[in-house]
């Protein structure tokens, strides 16, 4: 029975540190490098933006912005990535760290409550962007100069990197062949649904997520998904064939 106890922790063990080690990223070589050329040319246009707003790099200011770089070039599809996510999300959590920095002078309570209250704001206006937490954080942590903007921080730099940011990204995503803004209008025509006479095998599926984009969703959670849907269809068919 010890033995068995033993032997279960230990397969529950080694299977959770394998989850540790990294899935290869399904895509190809060219998106790639799209992603890099689109991310480099944002940043530098950005960060020349930032130095002659406030007169000097700002260390803390530059890390939110590479981190929306990365998704609105790297993972142009995702609900994150949106300009409305990039802009929104950044400018209301910029606006939500100054009003906590005046309101509240311990910067760690600070740093907690902003954050907090960005997440939530960010999820209710539907402009869910994470380098938002890093913006918020920097309007507390980001220094003398930062402070001695005070709420014209949210305008600029904020405001306006994250629409020069989101522009560059409409047109180096739409020039490099990518649909950006992602999600279709409701007056566009959407993929029809087609029913297939053989289920979908993960390798089908890697061969798909190989030939665009990235995508931020694993594909074994894709498989997953799929998965779940047909039992849905299935169960969906068999009461209304009752």
């Amino acid at each position: 029975m010890n033995e068995q106890l033993h032997t279960g922790w230990f397969n529950k063990t080694r299977l959770f540190l394998m989850r540790l080690w990294p899935h290869p990223l399904t895509v190809n070589r060219q998106q790639i490098i799209l992603a890099g050329i689109g991310a480099g040319s944002g940043l530098a246009l950005t960060s020349l933006l930032s130095h002659w707003l406030l007169g000097e790099v700002n260390i803390w200011f530059v890390a939110p912005v590479g981190a929306s770089a990365v998704l609105l070039f790297g993972v142009p599809a995702s609900p994150l990535a949106q300009p409305w996510s990039v802009v929104g999300g950044n400018t209301l959590s910029a606006l939500v760290g100054i009003s906590v920095s005046l309101l509240v002078p311990n910067s760690a309570i600070a740093c907690g409550i902003a954050a907090c209250v960005a997440i939530v704001l960010m999820f209710q206006l539907r402009c869910l962007h994470p380098p938002g937490g890093a913006v918020a954080l920097t309007a507390i942590l980001g220094g003398p100069t930062v402070q001695h903007l005070g709420y014209q921080f949210v305008l600029t730099p904020v405001l306006l990197n994250s629409v020069t940011l989101a522009l560059l990204a409409i047109i180096f995503n739409n020039l490099s062949g990518r649909r950006y803004p992602h999600p279709l209008a409701p007056q566009e025509s959407k993929p029809q649904p087609i029913a297939l006479p053989v289920a979908l095998t993960q390798s089908d599926l890697h061969e798909a997520l190989q030939s665009g984009e990235l995508l931020d969703i694993d594909e074994d959670d894709l498989q997953a998904l799929v998965q779940r849907a047909e039992m849905i269809a299935l169960r969906r068919q068999f009461k209304q064939a009752s």
